[in-house]
This record gives C-alpha cells, structure tokens and sequence, in this order.
C-alpha cells in the first residue's frame, strides 16, 4: 500500500509539474511515455559492481526491465534551446550487478534541464541533447536523492510526433542508495501550438493570422499565385511578374511589351525580348547555327576541336593531334613522376581471381582508368611486371606472374593501346616489398607494377 501510495504521489506531481522535452516554441508542451531499464553494474564499484561503462550494453546480465509501460514524462521548451523536464518511472529489481535479487520495487521522480542541438546540426529528423538535473529513487523502502545526468537523441517522424532515446547516469548522494544508470525509450507527442486561420503558421509567428497564407509571407495571401503577397501586388488577382509590380507581360519573357521588338514571342531581355533557341546569346535572327551554341565572334557557331582533345582548334598547338590541356594541345611525351605513382596505385591495386591471371570484376574500372592515363601519352613506352608472394612453388609463381603482367597487356592492348608501347615480364616471388610472413605483407607483394621505357 506504501508503495502505491509513492506511485501515485509521483504521477500526481507529475502531472502538475510545467516542464519537460518540449521542442519549440510553437509547440512548448510534450508528454513522452515507454519503459526503462536500470542498470546497477558499470558505476565503477567493487564486486557485485563493475568498472565505468563496463559492460555498458550486457542487456540480459545486467538490466532491470519490466515489459510494460514504465516512464511518463511532461516537458515545456524555454528558449534558445533549453527545455525542462519532469520524469516519473517505476522497475523492478532482480539483478544488482553480478549479483540476483529479490524482486524490489524501483521508483523514480526526477527534474532535467537539457539542451537540444539540433539547431546546430540544421535537422528536422534527429536531435541529440544533453541534460542534467536532479531527483529523488526508492529502490524497496529505501530513498534518496541523485545527481543525474543525460545523453538522448530524440528522431522525429512528423512535425509532432518521435521516439526518445535516453541513457541517463544518477549519482546518489546517499551511501545506502547505489549509483546507477536509468535508459529509457518512448514515443513522444509534441502540442501546444494555436494556429486561427489553419494555414499551418502558428500565430504568433503569422503576420495575418486572421487570413490563411503561406509560409514565405509569414502567413499572409497570395491569391493569384504568383509570389507577390497581395499587400504588395497591383493586380492580386491577376498572375504577373514581380518586375511589373504582380501584372501581366503579354508573352511571359520578362520584357515590357512597349519595349518588347518580338512581343508576340518570348524572348530575352538581353535581345530586346527575341528568342535565342540555343541560349548562346545570339539572337536567332542573326545566328548561323540557330540550334547549336556558339560564341557571338563565330556568329553563333561552335569553335571545331578536330583532333578530339578538348582544346579548341584555334587554341590548339597541334590541332590534328590529340593532346592535352595542359600542353596547349599537343600529346606529352611522357609521364611526370607524379602521373607513374598513380599508375601504380591503379595496377597494384587489380583483383586477380585466385591462382588465376582473370580479372574481378570490381577491377574494370581500375584498369579503364589506367587506360585513359596511357592515352594522354601516346608516345611513351611502358613495361608491366607482375610479381606474386611466395605461397607455391617458385616455378608456379613465376608462370602465374608472367601471365598475369601480359593480362594486363592485353587488356590495355583490346581498349586501344598500341602493343609497341607495351611489353610484359614476370619476376615471380622474387622481389617482395613487404613481409611474406603476414597476410597483409603477402597482399602487398602480389602486385602488378607499371615501369617507363621511354
């Protein structure tokens, strides 16, 4: 009867209490309800207790859960963030630590100020929070208040509805009352908020709360939809053009039509409201590829790249030769120093299917990519050496190697590379660049890598 009595002094002070989780301003109020768990064990105390956060997350061994509804929570929002909650919870107590016991009765009534950052994370979904606080826990006959601190997330499925995640950490003032941790999970319920019109602005964020609006106008109209509230709009009712004021221009294309030369057409402002089909800034009346975009210098027509290159032909150095950019669009000769290691990371990092020179199939786009670096060098000659670790006999890792260097090779050779600029060799086990003592150094030695001739 003690313990119903203490039960239901915690529901009533609860429900009196002004404070909890609320979110926002809008809506201040929150009520969340759902279980807990209590954990006596990783409080950092001896035997039956543990180290802290020692087997933080050991659910079967450690927690206290009864498979019923056991928090009830009312929260309101202060401001910039802050909100204040008040928390009644009820468990039971088989398992103190290591240690079973009897079946005690838990209560709890606690008080937290949290800070919520979402804000800063610019969420509309997760908001974690932290908090501290105080109250009071009766494990059976026994009392006493704690120090009580708090990590949760809170995720949101609609403006006002969510689950609440929390883990929170009471710290007894009393020697005969166990620290311990409290986690909790529940739904909660945002409310509050008064909205007159019921066009989903609360009022005191909405300049016409009398009047259904929208959101970008703080709440006022806009009855012909065009996106000048009709407070600003010399033709309310009629759709236009906020540079006209909210009134029509005839063809739509943003031009007055007194100063319109194509104003049955929509055109450009920037060509006195003419059409300019291929958007290449030259009206179509004077453009000699009216579909295709060219620069105003070739009356409207592209500038040709013969060669292919992605450098124009009147910049082109060598304008039937594909080159590179960087070389005012003539080939490089060779590769710089730089270009080389990255060719080794592509080839030392192809996928073999094991004891076999056949590629992964994950391993095609590291050999296209090697690919497009021996086009930009076109005159330049490389050899490909394949190397292996050193399980298997010396004779079949020899062959193995051989043959997946000329893999490579043929591959390089089928999308276009010419086969005078390539030769292949195997150097079997031979030359190890790491351990062959460690999975991880025989990875590293089996290896195909990229040398250049000339």
């Amino acid at each position: 009867m003690k313990n119903l009595s203490r039960l239901f002094f915690v529901a009533v002070l609860i429900a009196s209490f002004s404070t909890s989780n609320a979110q926002d301003k809008n809506n201040p109020w929150a009520v969340a309800f759902g279980a807990n768990a209590v954990d006596f064990y990783p409080v950092g105390e001896e035997a039956p207790q543990g180290d802290y956060f020692d087997q933080y997350f050991q659910v079967g061994d450690h927690w206290n859960i009864i498979p019923s509804i056991s928090t009830l929570s009312v929260s309101r929002y202060l401001s910039d963030g802050f909100t204040v909650t008040a928390k009644g919870s009820i468990n039971t107590i088989d398992k103190f630590g290591d240690s079973s016991v009897d079946d005690l009765t838990y209560y709890g009534l606690d008080g937290n100020v949290s800070y919520s950052f979402m804000d800063l994370l610019n969420s509309k979904t997760i908001e974690p929070y932290l908090g501290v606080g105080g109250g009071y826990t009766w494990v059976d006959e026994i009392g006493a208040g704690t120090l009580n601190g708090t990590l949760g997330f809170k995720f949101w499925f609609s403006e006002k509805l969510g689950v609440d995640i929390q883990s929170a950490y009471k710290h007894s003032f009393e020697d005969y009352l166990p620290s311990h941790f409290q986690h909790s999970v529940g739904v909660i319920f945002k409310f509050g908020g008064t909205d007159t019109d019921g066009d989903g602005i609360y009022d005191q964020d909405d300049a016409c709360p009398e009047e259904a609006g929208l959101e970008i106008f703080n709440g006022c109209p806009d009855s012909d939809n065009d996106g000048i509230q009709d407070s600003k709009d010399d033709c309310p009712y009629t759709a236009g053009l906020p540079e006209f004021n909210g009134c029509p221009d005839t063809d739509g294309d943003g031009v007055v039509d007194k100063d319109d030369k194509c104003p049955e057409v929509a055109g450009l402002k920037t060509l006195a409201g003419c059409p300019d089909a291929d958007s290449d800034g030259v009206a179509d009346a004077d453009d000699k590829c009216p579909d295709t975009a060219g620069p105003a210098a070739n009356n409207g027509c592209p500038w040709p790249d013969t060669d292919g290159d992605g450098v124009l032909d009147k910049d082109d150095k060598c304008p039937n030769e594909a080159g590179t950019v960087a070389n005012n669009g003539c080939p490089e000769i060779a590769p710089t120093e730089e270009v080389m290691d990255t060719l080794n990371e592509y080839s030392r990092s192809i996928l073999f299917n094991s004891g076999r020179a056949t590629f992964q199939k994950q391993t095609n786009q590291v050999l296209q990519s090697m690919v497009a670096i021996f086009k930009e060098y076109p005159k330049a000659s490389f050899s490909l050496e394949g190397h292996t670790d050193s399980d298997g006999s010396k004779s079949s890792n020899q062959a193995l190697s051989e043959r997946r260097a000329n893999a490579v090779r043929d591959y390089l050779i089928a999308n276009g590379i010419s086969a005078d600029r390539l030769t292949a060799a195997g150097f079997g086990e031979t030359t190890p660049i790491a351990s062959n003592s460690t999975s991880a150094g025989k990875k590293e030695n089996r290896r195909v890598e990229v040398k250049l001739k000339s």
